[in-house]
């Protein structure tokens, strides 16, 4: 008697490189970027998580990628003054500071430290999170975070595939022709945005997906494998591919056990499912496992400080 499946499997295909411990790897993105990047720096990689905080929309990830290529600093005319605090209209409120001057800093440093990350790389992770947008209305310009301003300040749209393609075609060609060993991975958030309504929200994934399959490689060249005593080159040609975390939430696990309680966010097991696929594709199992091992150890050490903190 055959087997009976409660759930359809989502097929991942194994990714054309390997990471290990001396894979450099940039992420930018929505949080759920934060949640896998949490789990990649546990596990004893090195990654440089999201320099500008949460970004979600296509277009303030290009920005910001564009900028981290180039180490191009924000100035005063990209903060704004709101409530008592400065805010870059290009990252999250995390970097917003008292003063004009604390921010720019803030927000500069970890802007050099990222093109730094970026220049060592050999994976960039990119997580879209929604096609809506916010644009100044004076300026037209996209704004990562409206930071509470009044909302008749802002124009609200969604992109669309060709706006997104038009975007993100010629900066991955500047990209790859400045750092020729990059590699790309895309992801798709499956964190819903239920704000913009369930219908528009579907919208918006179906419109981020269809862009990045417009974006990645199609024929990919199979993986390389390290044998014993071999020195393995590195490809000539980065490859820009898909893995499909917006699938293995929404169509494999399915669920809504699989969610925090907000409904909306995935839960930790979600997160963990993912994280299990995303390591099968690109690590071998060596890595794996000694990323298991780091993981543990790095929760022990975190129990022993904060037991150590209660007994003072």
């Amino acid at each position: 008697m055959q087997e009976i499946e409660f759930y359809t499997r989502v097929g991942v295909t194994a990714m054309p490189f390997e990471i290990d411990f001396a894979t450099g790897i940039v992420s930018l993105g929505s949080c759920f970027s934060d949640e896998m990047g949490a789990r990649l720096r546990d596990g004893g990689f090195f990654i440089e998580q999201n320099p500008f905080g949460t970004l979600y929309n296509p277009a303030s990830i290009a920005s910001a990628l564009h900028r981290l290529m180039y180490d191009k600093e924000i100035g005063l005319e990209d903060l704004v003054e709101h409530e008592g605090l400065w805010h870059s209209w290009h990252h999250h409120g995390s970097f917003s500071r008292p003063t004009a001057e604390e921010c720019l800093e803030a927000c500069n440093s970890r802007l050099h430290q990222a093109h730094q990350a970026l220049k060592e790389a050999h994976l960039l992770m990119i997580t879209f999170g929604s096609a809506w947008i916010y644009a100044l209305a004076e300026s037209g310009e996209t704004v990562a975070n409206c930071h509470k301003v009044p909302q008749e300040n802002f124009v609200r749209r969604m992109l669309a595939v060709e706006d997104i393609v038009a975007l993100w075609r010629p900066l991955l060609e500047e990209l790859h022709a400045c750092f020729p060993l990059l590699h790309v991975i895309f992801t798709v958030s499956p964190i819903r945005h239920i704000g913009d309504g369930m219908h528009g929200n579907q919208l918006s994934k179906s419109t981020l997906l269809l862009a990045i399959d417009e974006l990645t490689d199609k024929e990919l060249p199979p993986p390389k494998r390290k044998k014993k005593g071999v020195k393995v080159e590195e490809s000539d040609h980065p490859v820009t591919v898909y893995f499909p975390s917006y699938e293995i939430v929404m169509d494999e696990l399915r669920d809504y056990r699989f969610y925090g309680p907000d409904m909306v966010h995935p839960s930790d097991l979600a997160v963990d499912v993912v994280w299990d696929r995303f390591q099968r594709i690109t690590m071998t199992p060596a890595v794996r496992d000694q990323a298991h091992f780091n993981a543990k150890q790095r929760k022990r050490e975190c129990h022993i400080t904060i037991n150590e903190r209660k007994n003072r």
